[in-house]
């Protein structure tokens, strides 16, 4: 809406009370509606990998795509453009207005522990296909958010975190991504919960300079979830939506502010006028009802979204292994426990329930049924919390249908409420009056005898009993005011049952649910874990007897999920270990990584190939098989780079001293900090190789450019091996010998070229003016020095065999 009259109008039919109440969220995900001025609620959802819509049900189910690292690994901007747009739809089919996504946030360390939700280390790329997304879902009526502004790059005391961040890498870096997303039109930025340089992001002066000064943003800024803890200092700046509600800070305080001056009147109009244009893009106001969506075919959902990940997936390292022929295998051995349950997601708000979900294992047996064998052994148990119940495990004992009985009981016992449910993971059970007790219920069918680990996740009072026997009661205080650990990811209490093969079990779990401990109930079981010498040694021999040895290993959602930061990149000792047996046992041995951050692989010199397909979303599994098997050339190179050891990265922290965290590296973020310090990574960013080789001949670019000018290079390439390919041509600059400081080399465009066996492809590398200036802290300003440039081509940012010079001339 541009009429500034209208908006007018539409004010002056609201009561002062009635302005402040739009300022606060009506419940978790919706905003408040106005009868006076035709003012529907809009609904928000997170949205990064897929749109969960404003619930937490298993039974709610929604398109996964893969991590939003494997959509940076793509360096596909029109791709993700399309996947931007399928979030859009299924946004609509959802009801919801605002998608929570991007995540705009860097992989400054390897320890991030929510990497998987964020797209690369560098502030370019990040920016690029950021704003390829932004552009797909905004293309459908839907509002993209940019979040989280601005520098919340970790998750330790991510609530109170203090970044400490030099202006000019705050506005190289860390706002960059941001700015990129502004000028491709986001609608909603979301502030997060950290503070930067003493001042919380919800009241930071930089939610109006540069946001709405420089850039020119004309959207509503929202807060993360819970992140507003005061009202003048909040108010009185640029956030215009705190998030929940309806309680919070503004509220009656606001109002009371306002009357007494301390708040202008102004300053709420401003925050009304931009939410009620908001609301009008959306079409929220002034209409009768939601614009129906469109339908969308599930096959070619399915197929784009296997498209996707097969796009994402990284070839780290090939001797001649991959693409496997399918039609000279007998028997194809897969092993490890993440070949059977592959990991599709990262852990935290953003998971979704995915409608269906591909193992790599049944992606490889798709793939080879009728033309060869294909054997599973499980290897050891990795570590992390058992997993939730579902129905291949147990039955609602009062039904007989496989699930679960969830049961809400009042302070007595009674029964309130009650439902068969698909699994043990109970985020969000109905509260009725009365509600006292959640519990969780099931009949088990063990496969297997011995020691079950049992677990039950929460807050609170807690119980846990199996067959009447007590094995677990206590009271489990809340240690954290972090909502995605509350409410999301609570931790789990682990005990021991003996169950036994074909005898059934009955396991009762209660959560009694105390004001400000959530109503998250998580309950598991994993069977024994088999002695791992014994595992290890029956991966080993499947491996020998096999013409071809897949082994999966990686992450757990203990390892990755927001609300806390790794403690380590190291994958556990018995990963490891299986894969290494494996590789000594059969030379045709690929290992497939499955995680959404840098591991160690101390073993990777060690196989026939290396794959890396991320958090692939539920067509993963047909993916990678599409991967291994020459159907589709891996499409993606690294958007981060991995150490080989944790030691060698040369930025670790996240952990802030005193509640202070400071980026001590300044611009020197990835490859960058590597090449400052002289350090060799495992692999550099943008690495990545596909299903033939390639020759890079020629670089040819301007003599000379104006400063404030782009401009662009072209690259040929020639495709040396025997099968058509796709080529990930990279420019990096260098300024050797500038008055100021700047990073060794950057990154600064990238463009993608298909060639046939023998052909030549020119790449033309588009070298946008901004990544040639530099924040004057001193003048408060942008500046290009004049003077010369290397401009260097090549696969990587440690592999580049081409170089020119252009020299930057005075602007006029």
């Amino acid at each position: 809406m541009d009429d500034e009259d209208e908006l007018d109008r539409l004010l002056d039919k609201l009561t002062p009370r009635a302005k402040v109440r739009l300022l606060t969220g009506a419940d978790t995900w919706r905003t408040a509606a106005e009868p006076a001025v035709q003012l529907r609620p809009w609904v928000m959802s997170d949205g990064p990998a897929g749109v969960r819509g404003p619930a937490w049900d298993e039974r709610r189910t929604s398109v996964l795509l893969p991590s939003a690292t494997a959509l940076a690994a793509t360096w596909d901007e029109p791709l993700v453009e399309r996947l931007g747009a399928l979030l859009a739809l299924e946004a609509r089919r959802k009801g919801v207005d605002v998608v929570l996504a991007p995540n705009l946030n860097l992989h400054r360390s390897p320890l991030g522990g929510r990497h998987f939700e964020c797209f690369s280390e560098d502030p370019e790329l990040t920016g690029r296909i950021g704003a390829a997304l932004v552009r797909g879902i905004q293309a459908h009526g839907v509002a993209a958010t940019a979040k989280h502004y601005v520098a919340n790059d970790s998750e330790t005391d991510r609530l109170t975190v203090d970044v400490r961040v030099g202006r000019r890498a705050l506005r190289e870096v860390y706002l960059a991504p941001f700015e990129a997303a502004v000028a491709a039109g986001v609608r909603v930025v979301m502030a997060g919960y950290n503070a930067v340089d003493g001042t919380t992001m919800t009241a930071s002066e930089l939610l109006t300079d540069p946001l709405r000064t420089d850039w020119g943003f004309d959207g509503v800024v929202v807060s993360d979830w819970g992140a507003v803890r005061t009202t003048l200092d909040t108010a009185d700046g640029g956030l215009d939506l705190v998030m929940p509600g309806p309680e919070g800070p503004w509220g009656e305080a606001l109002v009371r502010a306002v009357e007494e001056g301390t708040v202008a009147q102004r300053v709420v109009d401003d925050k009304v006028r931009r939410l009620l244009r908001q609301a009008d893009w959306l079409g929220a106001l002034g209409r009768p009802g939601r614009r129906p969506a469109p339908g969308v075919r599930p096959g070619a959902v399915r197929a784009l979204a296997r498209r996707a990940a097969a796009a994402g997936t990284v070839l780290l390292e090939n001797r001649g292994v991959l693409p496997l022929d399918a039609g000279d295998l007998g028997t194809v051995a897969v092993i490890g426990a993440h070949a059977a349950r592959t990991r599709t997601q990262g852990g935290g708000s953003a998971g979704v329930f995915p409608q269906a979900e591909i193992s790599v294992l049944r992606g490889i047996r798709a793939r080879l049924r009728g033309r060869a064998g294909v054997v599973h052994v499980p290897g050891p148990v990795p570590d992390g919390p058992p997993p939730a119940l579902d129905t291949t495990l147990c039955s609602d004992p009062r039904s007989g249908t496989p699930g679960v009985l969830m049961r809400v009981l009042d302070a007595h016992g009674n029964e309130l409420y009650a439902e068969r449910r698909g699994t043990g993971r109970q985020l969000e059970p109905r509260l009725v009056p009365g509600a006292h007790t959640v519990e969780i219920s099931a009949r088990l069918h063990p496969r297997v005898t011995g020691p079950w680990t049992l677990g039950i996740a929460g807050f609170g009072r807690m119980s846990l009993r199996v067959d009447g026997l007590p094995l677990l009661d206590g009271d489990f205080p809340r240690d954290t005011d972090d909502p995605a650990i509350v409410h999301v990811s609570p931790p789990v209490h682990r005990v021991t049952a003996h169950l036994t093969e074909g005898r059934e079990a009955l396991l009762v779990a209660q959560r009694a649910l105390v004001p400000g401990t959530g109503r998250a109930v998580v309950v598991g079981a994993a069977p024994p874990a088999a002695d791992e010498a014994a595992a290890l040694d029956a991966a080993a021999r499947a491996a020998r007897a096999a013409d071809v040895a897949v082994v999966v290993v990686g992450t757990t959602e203990h390892d990755e999920c927001e609300g806390r930061d790794r403690l380590r990149i190291a994958l556990d000792p018995a990963q490891d270990a299986l894969v290494r047996v494996v590789a000594a046992a059969n030379p045709r041995t690929v290992a497939v990584v499955n995680s959404g951050g840098p591991v160690e692989m101390p073993w990777r010199e060690e196989v026939g190939a290396l794959l890396l397909p991320w958090f692939p979303g539920q067509e993963g599994g047909g993916a990678v098989a599409d991967v291994l098997f020459g159907r589709t050339e891996p499409g993606g190179r690294l958007p981060t780079t991995w150490p080989a050891v944790l030691d060698d990265a040369p930025s670790t922290g996240v952990r802030p001293a005193d509640g202070r965290l400071d980026y001590t590296e300044g611009l020197h973020v990835g490859h960058r900090g590597w090449l400052r310090a002289g350090r060799t990574p495992a692999y550099w960013f943008g690495h990545g190789l596909g299903y033939t080789t390639w020759a890079y001949e020629e670089l040819a670019g301007p003599a000379t450019v104006r400063a404030g000018a782009s401009f662009t290079v072209r690259v040929r390439v020639r495709n040396t091996g025997a099968r058509p390919g796709r080529e990930v041509v990279q420019v990096y600059l260098a300024r050797p010998g500038a008055s100021v400081e700047y990073p060794e080399r950057w990154f600064a465009g990238y463009a993608a070229v298909h060639a046939r066996p023998g052909e030549t492809a020119t790449a033309r590398v588009h070298v946008p003016a901004r990544v040639l200036r530099h924040w004057d802290e001193g003048a408060g300003g942008w500046r290009t020095e004049p003077g010369p440039c290397r401009v260097l081509a090549g696969r990587s940012a440690g592999d580049l065999p081409l170089a020119s010079v252009t020299e930057l001339l005075a602007g006029d």
